[in-house]
């Protein structure tokens, strides 16, 4: 009697057993079969691994002309490619040789070609060695400007205040497309012939308009917006029937080849950057207040976390 009872426990032991190792293997079966997890949302290789995510490290050079525009610009991207990880330098140059250096690889970026007129020459000469990521402003425009209290309205009724300006125009960097649109302009209105443009630099121009303006004189200078000074004066520019200066322009990103493969989050934000004139304005009035690019440029992210993050969606 005892001896068939532990039979029967014996027996009912190893019964208990298969069922035990059935279960396991159906769980095993299941959660190899079953790609879902605990919660019923599905997980892949691609979403547990960081295998493909941009990394944002590297030395990065980005080249500017010392216009107001692209130093407030450069300095604005700069600093968001900084946050990222980025050593970054931002450079100023010459025009034609922020164009070269971009062509010729020694530096990475510039957010500052005004086309297709202002820079249209030195598009056409380095073009096939550099990298279009296209508008980062649209709306630019160039042309010759006069403070509002001047009764001229027009290019061609400039030559009422000949005596008074000296048939002089006051420009900035000799070789700028500002600079040669003006020119041309004195070649192709009759009313201006024999009138020069007086070159020197974007700062030397906004300090001799701030000067007439204080004493209500005279001047016509060789503008552009977006710019701080249609905020700080009441300016207006000259209407251009023979279009010397062109329609409206685009402010461009262009890179160096290469950058894409080099530093593709950098080359990605490159080409994300873009703002409107109420958002550019604001960084470079700052600046004309006295504070430093670099600082402007930092309040301004700190201030504008959805537009940065615009920017810096990367894939």
């Amino acid at each position: 009697m005892l001896q068939e009872t532990w039979k029967r426990l014996g027996l009912i032991a190893v019964l208990a057993l298969t069922l035990v190792i059935a279960a396991c293997g159906t769980d095993e079966e299941d959660a190899t079969e079953d790609p879902e997890g605990a919660d019923g949302e599905e997980t892949t290789e691609e979403e547990t691994t960081d295998e493909d995510a941009v990394t944002h490290e590297g030395e990065l050079e980005l080249v500017y002309v010392e216009w107001d525009t692209e130093i407030a610009s450069t300095h604005v991207i700069g600093h968001v490619l900084e946050d990222l990880g980025y050593d970054v330098d931002v450079t100023p140059l010459d025009n034609a040789v922020m164009w070269q250096s971009v062509a010729n690889g020694e530096a990475d970026g510039m957010v500052a070609a005004w086309l297709p007129a202002t820079h249209g020459e030195l598009f056409e000469e380095y073009q096939d060695d550099l990298v279009e990521l296209g508008p980062n402003f649209e709306g630019a425009k160039i042309g010759a400007v006069v403070p509002e209290y001047m009764t001229v309205d027009s290019l061609d009724e400039l030559d009422q205040y000949a005596d008074e300006l000296g048939e002089s125009i006051t420009g900035i960097e000799p070789g700028a497309g500002v600079v040669q649109a003006a020119e041309d302009a004195t070649e192709t209105y009759e009313n201006l012939e024999g009138w020069s443009v007086d070159t020197s630099s974007s700062g030397a121009m906004a300090t001799a308009l701030g000067s007439a303006v204080e004493n209500e004189e005279p001047i016509v200078v060789t503008g552009w917006s977006p710019h701080w000074k249609f905020a700080e004066y009441d300016l207006k520019y000259l209407e251009d029937p023979e279009g010397a200066f062109g329609d409206a322009e685009t402010i461009e990103t262009m890179v160096r080849e290469g950058l894409e493969e080099d530093l593709p989050g950098a080359y990605q934000v490159l080409d994300n950057f873009f703002w409107e004139e109420e958002e550019f304005n604001s960084v470079m009035a700052e600046i004309q207040d006295g504070v430093d690019p670099a600082e402007a440029a930092a309040n301004f992210v700190e201030n504008n976390p959805e537009l940065v993050e615009e920017w810096t969606d990367v894939q």
